[in-house]
């Protein structure tokens, strides 16, 4: 039985990119990435072959500009891709937008950006470079951001350090949940310039691309948690590690401009939960309906009890759907009050509630769920996890709407 879409081209009136896109994600998802989900998170491992298949689909260069030689998918239409493939296989999903995201900013998302016209080209230049590496060798690229303390989330500049020598750069540091780390080829990591004995500052944040054979660059640690079990996300220690000067995914200041004018660059974890979310919805009916496969077919969908919860999990579906959708539409460069906070409101939406939904449908499938031969189990264990995903967990989302929807900018209170 073919899946009905997340999001129907017709209703939500998709364009013939986004629908041709979000299909062709919904038929890959089913046939390569469901089957191979379970043991992804069974073993920890990083899903290597469904990156090979996710190249020679086209998938790894889908927010490649076309002239470049990509899909040339933009943000709103990368994020319906993306949920897609998140009800199938989260960790898969998740992983796949830390990839993305190395396209996606030094892409569409940069040529937002004010930039001069030398800048912009040296820019195009560069990123072509990486570019290619994606699209004729299938080369994967991470996004380490966390470092255990307040730089993930945007409020202090990145402990990550690099100084600039001849050729190129010398990087110092560690990132902790450094997704991908061992399995990508290259690690687009976010760091502060230094100016000698100057304060580190959030204006000088690089964004370069670390070769992962790089001398100086180290995975350490184990890798054993309750979900996302296939992001292997493992700590990523950087001591002297040179990068050329093209190694830079973004010009000298950017990422800082990106960072402030074009914040739904951070929504883009989202779309992996929106389809856990999804996912878990959908198989809480076909369970009840006797129609899940490995499960014996017994309909359930008789008894009131079942019956109610269902409504409940649809009538929070739909909310965080449309919630979502508005978000991710009205995404560009210096959004207003109003669409900031409703980013923020969806991000928060989104996570708590795919962990919700799914936390009901365990409950109204009763005990059978809970066995890892089905995916409900993996869906819920997989779900808690992005409310805690910098740099907009769930609390920070909270902290931020109270904040903004009281205070106008430079308000205080004496």
């Amino acid at each position: 039985m073919t899946d009905a879409p997340i999001f129907d081209p017709a209703a939500f009136r998709l364009t013939p990119q986004e629908a041709a896109l979000t299909e062709q994600a919904r038929a890959f998802g089913a046939s390569v990435l469901a089957p191979r989900a379970a043991r992804w998170d069974r073993e920890a491992s990083f899903p290597t072959d469904n990156y090979r298949d996710m190249h020679e689909a086209g998938l790894l260069g889908i927010c490649i500009p076309a002239e470049d030689g990509g899909l040339g998918a933009g943000f709103r239409a990368y994020c319906l891709t993306a949920a897609e493939l998140g009800r199938y296989c989260g960790a898969t999903a998740l992983t796949w937008n830390m990839h993305v995201c190395s396209t996606l900013w030094t892409g569409a998302l940069t040529d937002d950006l004010d930039l001069d016209a030398a800048t912009r080209a040296d820019h195009r230049a560069r990123r072509r470079l990486h570019y290619g590496r994606i699209l004729k060798h299938g080369a994967i690229y991470s996004q380490p951001f966390s470092e255990g303390g307040a730089a993930a989330a945007g409020t202090t500049a990145f402990g990550t350090t690099a100084m600039r020598v001849p050729g190129g750069f010398r990087i110092n540091g560690k990132k902790i949940f450094a997704s991908l780390a061992g399995h990508a080829n290259y690690y687009g990591i976010l760091c502060t310039e230094t100016h000698g004995d100057e304060k580190l500052s959030r204006r000088d944040t690089l964004y370069l691309a670390a070769p992962a054979d790089a001398e100086g660059v180290k995975v350490e640690g184990d890798w054993d948690p309750l979900g996302m079990r296939g992001t292997v996300s493992r700590n990523l220690v950087f001591r002297d590690a040179f990068v050329p000067e093209d190694a830079a995914l973004m010009p000298p200041g950017v990422y800082f401009q990106a960072a402030t004018r074009w914040p739904h660059m951070f929504l883009t974890l989202s779309p992996t939960y929106m389809g856990l979310a999804q996912a878990a919805y959908d198989f809480c009916v076909r369970y009840l309906r006797g129609e899940q496969p490995g499960t014996p077919p017994v309909k359930r969908r008789m008894y009131p009890t079942k019956q109610i919860a269902v409504a409940q999990m649809r009538v929070m579906l739909e909310a965080t759907k449309a919630l979502w959708f508005q978000a991710i539409t009205e995404a560009g460069p210096d959004p207003t009050k109003e669409r900031m906070l409703r980013a923020l409101a969806a991000q928060h939406a989104v996570m708590e509630n795919a962990n919700a939904i799914a936390t009901l449908a365990l409950r109204t499938c009763g005990g059978q769920a809970m066995l890892k031969s089905l995916p409900l189990e993996r869906i819920y264990r997989d779900s808690r996890c992005g409310a805690l995903m910098l740099p907009w967990t769930a609390e920070l989302c909270l902290d931020r709407i109270g904040r903004e929807a009281l205070y106008e900018k430079g308000e205080s209170d004496p």
